[in-house]
């Protein structure tokens, strides 16, 4: 099995991706990035509140699109 984060397999980040959101919906708030990624949605949710020009389910996107890459990349 190959590890998310092992900086000697790059990959390919569809298949990174693919792999642990499948994961995340198997294994629903017990797996190590539903919490953080969750959390930053709600981030960008609440920045979008403040922002007149973002609107909150972009600013939710943006938040856990944003987390979630940096699960997958972490460098």
């Amino acid at each position: 099995m190959v590890q998310l984060n092992d900086p000697n397999n790059r990959g390919d980040f569809i298949s990174d991706a693919r792999q642990e959101l499948a994961g995340m919906l198997q294994d629903g708030l017990s797996h190590p990035s539903t919490k953080p990624v969750l959390a930053w949605g709600a981030i960008g949710a609440v920045a979008a509140v403040v922002l007149p020009f973002v609107t909150i389910p972009v600013g939710l996107a943006a938040g856990a699109g944003y987390q979630f890459y940096k699960r997958v990349r972490p460098n």
